[in-house]
């Protein structure tokens, strides 16, 4: 996947970005009814943060955030990005299933909007062992996920039974298919908001 992307940004073709705008206000909604159960700001990592703009809205609420990608011209676009919004942010290139190595411990709070749905089932685990590594007891994992389905080169998906059995440790707060004001052809993908806590 990520020889994909990295190909897909250079040549421009980023669906994902302009459906990010959509996410980004759903986001914005979960953030605003969910400050109970995720906590004050603090440290926070959003996984996959292509060209940054969930790591800047985090950013802006107060959260001393890093942003790790794997695609070069995605982390150049987002230091860019958040530069030009005058928000502090970290922007790492780097690999989600070596976290600790890249971005360090004590994350409150983790965002994965894409990344976790996009990965093979052997990365899966890794990555979910490296963000239990790097969060404290007590942490939030808030993911965005497509249902699983065979989409040519897209994620294939997941569900909630595979997010709960591969963050072992992790408890499900809510599942969430929250369709407001998505494109359709994100909707066709049945998308899923998973909240979970770490025990």
């Amino acid at each position: 996947m990520i020889a994909g992307y990295r190909l897909a940004y250079r040549l421009g073709l980023t669906p994902w970005e302009w459906a990010g705008r959509s996410i980004g206000a759903q986001l914005a909604a979960l953030l605003d009814s969910q400050d109970a159960s995720v906590g004050p700001p603090g440290k926070a990592l959003d996984a996959g943060c292509g060209t940054g703009a969930h790591t800047i809205e985090l950013a802006r609420r107060g959260w001393r955030v890093t942003g790790i990608d794997a695609v070069p011209l995605a982390v150049a676009r987002a230091r860019a990005r958040a530069e030009e919004a005058g928000v502090e942010a970290t922007f790492m290139l780097g690999d989600v299933t070596e976290l600790e190595k890249s971005v360090g411990r004590g994350y409150r709070f983790v965002l994965d909007i894409g990344c976790f749905h996009g990965l093979t089932a052997g990365e899966r685990v890794d990555y979910a062992d490296e963000v239990t590594r790097i969060t404290e007891p007590g942490a939030s994992l808030l993911m965005f996920a497509f249902g699983p389905g065979r989409r040519g080169p897209l994620p294939r998906g997941t569900d909630r039974a595979e997010v709960e059995r591969t963050f072992a440790g992790w408890r499900m707060i809510s599942d969430v298919a929250d369709t407001d004001a998505l494109p359709p052809a994100v909707l066709r993908a049945n998308p899923r908001w998973f909240h979970l806590a770490r025990s």
